[in-house]
C-alpha cells in the first residue's frame, strides 16, 4: 500500500472542509490566507464563513443537522452556543490531534503547543484527561505599569507581594498610590492567577468548583487577605470611575503616574493609544508577584478555542485543519493581523510591546488557565458579583473583609448545589 501521507493526499483532492470563524477585532482577511495555505499544503479545499455574529449564521443550519467541520468560536459569548455543544457532549474527541504531525512540518502538534494550554477545563471539559477543544489565540493578563516611571525612581518590579507592600509605602512617600483597576471585572483574571500563586492549580480547581470549605483554608486567607490589603493601597477615585463608561479614566492614573500598577490585558496599548501620558512613558508588563520568595509568579491567559463539531462530516480533513493551525506558516498569518498563536518561542517572531507582552511565560511566569465552573441559573447570584464587585467597596470602606468573605461563602453553597457536571 502507499504510504499514509501519499493515501491521504489522493483522498483529499476531492474533499471540502466547511470552516466557521467568528471574525473579532483581529479581522477576517488571516482567515482566508490561512485557509488558502492549507489547501496549498494539503490539497483539502476549504469553504469558509466568517462573520461577527456567527452563532446568528451557523446557528439554524446546524438545528438542521448541517455542521460546519471546523469552528472557531470562544466560550464566553452571550450566545453560549460552544457551552451548548460541551454541555449536549455535541463536540468531537480532538486529542489524537496532538500527536499528528503538523502538515508540512516535521513536529507534532503537541511538540509546539505551549505547556498547559491543553491542560485545563477550557480544552479538556469533562475532566476526563481527554481534549475536545483546541486552544487559540491567547492573551496575557498581567499587572501594566509604566516602565519609565519606576526605572527612573529606580524602582524594582515586585517580585513578591511583599516587596509590593514595600513598594507601595515607597511610592506613597512620594504621592503615588500603588493600585488602580478599570472596573471589578478586571479582577476575575486577577483573581485566577492569584489562586494558582496561593495555592497551584490543585487550589485552583478546588475553588472553582466551590468545593466544600475551601474558602476556609489558608491559602483562600491568603487571597483574601492580598486583595483586601491591596484595597487599603488602591487611588481613592477608582471605585467612581470602575464603571463601563469611565474605566479609561482609571487607566489613564497608570499613565499619569497617579497609580503604578493596574490588572489589564494586551489590548490596553490600542485602547489608550491616543491617551495623553507622562513624559519617559513605556508601558510595562509582569505577572502576579509570588505569595513569598522563591514561589511561582502567574500571569492569567485568556484564549479563544477551535473544535470539532460530533455531527461533521469530514473529521480526518477537519482534524488536519486543526493540525495545521499550529504550523508556522499559520502562526505567522494569524501574527500579521494581531492573532498570536499558543505555540511555543512565538516571541522571538513579534516585535515592539507585543514581544515583551507575549515573552512573559519565557521569563519564568507560569500560566493561569480555567474559569469559575458554570453553574444553573441562580436569580441575583454571579460570579462577578459575589467575588469581584465587592472590591469597589473595600476600597471605600463601606465593607469589610470579612463581609466579603461571608457572601462568598454562603453564595458558593448555592453554586456548588447548582454546579453543572
Amino acid at each position: 500500500p502507499p504510504p499514509p501521507a501519499a493515501s491521504s493526499a489522493a483522498a483529499a483532492a476531492d474533499v471540502t472542509i466547511k470552516v466557521a470563524a467568528i471574525e473579532t477585532g483581529y479581522g477576517a482577511d488571516m482567515w482566508k490566507k490561512v485557509a488558502e495555505a492549507f489547501t496549498a499544503q494539503t490539497g483539502i479545499k476549504v469553504d469558509l464563513t466568517t462573520d461577527k455574529k456567527l452563532e446568528d449564521v451557523i446557528g439554524p443550519s446546524m438545528q438542521g443537522g448541517d455542521y460546519p467541520d471546523v469552528v472557531h468560536l470562544a466560550t464566553g459569548r452571550e450566545a453560549a452556543l460552544t457551552e451548548q455543544f460541551i454541555k449536549g457532549n455535541l463536540i468531537a474527541d480532538i486529542t489524537d490531534v496532538l500527536s499528528m504531525t503538523v502538515p508540512g512540518e516535521s513536529k507534532k502538534v503537541s511538540e509546539k503547543i505551549a505547556g498547559g494550554f491543553t491542560d485545563t477545563s477550557l480544552t479538556n471539559p469533562y475532566g476526563d484527561g481527554k481534549t475536545y477543544l483546541a486552544p487559540m489565540f491567547y492573551s496575557p493578563c498581567g499587572l501594566f505599569y509604566n516602565a519609565g516611571f519606576l526605572k527612573e525612581k529606580g524602582w524594582d518590579v515586585p517580585k513578591t507581594w511583599d516587596e509590593m507592600w514595600a513598594l507601595g509605602d515607597k511610592a506613597a512617600a512620594e504621592g503615588t498610590y500603588l493600585f488602580t483597576y478599570p472596573t471589578t471585572g478586571y479582577f476575575d483574571a486577577f483573581f485566577y492567577a492569584l489562586m494558582y500563586a496561593a495555592g497551584g492549580p490543585e487550589f485552583f480547581n478546588k475553588a472553582t468548583h466551590y468545593e466544600e470549605g475551601i474558602w476556609d483554608t489558608p491559602e483562600a486567607k491568603t487571597c483574601f487577605d492580598i486583595v483586601a490589603k491591596l484595597a487599603s493601597y488602591t487611588n481613592p477615585i477608582t471605585p467612581a470611575q470602575a464603571n463601563d463608561q469611565d474605566f479609561t479614566q482609571n487607566q489613564q492614573l497608570v499613565l499619569d503616574n497617579k497609580a503604578l500598577f493596574m490588572p489589564n490585558g494586551t489590548w490596553i496599548v490600542g485602547e489608550m493609544a491616543e491617551a495623553p501620558r507622562a513624559d519617559g512613558f513605556e508601558w510595562g508588563m509582569t505577572a502576579l508577584p509570588a505569595v513569598k520568595a522563591g514561589g511561582d509568579g502567574y500571569s492569567y491567559t485568556w484564549f479563544e478555542q477551535a473544535w470539532i463539531p460530533a455531527g461533521a462530516e469530514h473529521q480526518d480533513a477537519a482534524k488536519q485543519f486543526v493540525a495545521y493551525l499550529y504550523s508556522d506558516e499559520a502562526c505567522k498569518l494569524f501574527a500579521e493581523s494581531g492573532a498570536i498563536q499558543p505555540v511555543l518561542g512565538i516571541a522571538d517572531s513579534l516585535e515592539g510591546d507585543n514581544k515583551m507582552f507575549y515573552s512573559i511565560y519565557d521569563n519564568g511566569a507560569k500560566a493561569a488557565m480555567g474559569n469559575f465552573a458554570a453553574f444553573s441559573a441562580i436569580p441575583g447570584v454571579e460570579v462577578r458579583t459575589v467575588f469581584f464587585d465587592p472590591v469597589n467597596s473595600l476600597v471605600s470602606g463601606s465593607m469589610t473583609e470579612q463581609q466579603w468573605i461571608d457572601g462568598i461563602k454562603s453564595a458558593s453553597d448555592q453554586m456548588r448545589a447548582n454546579i453543572i457536571e
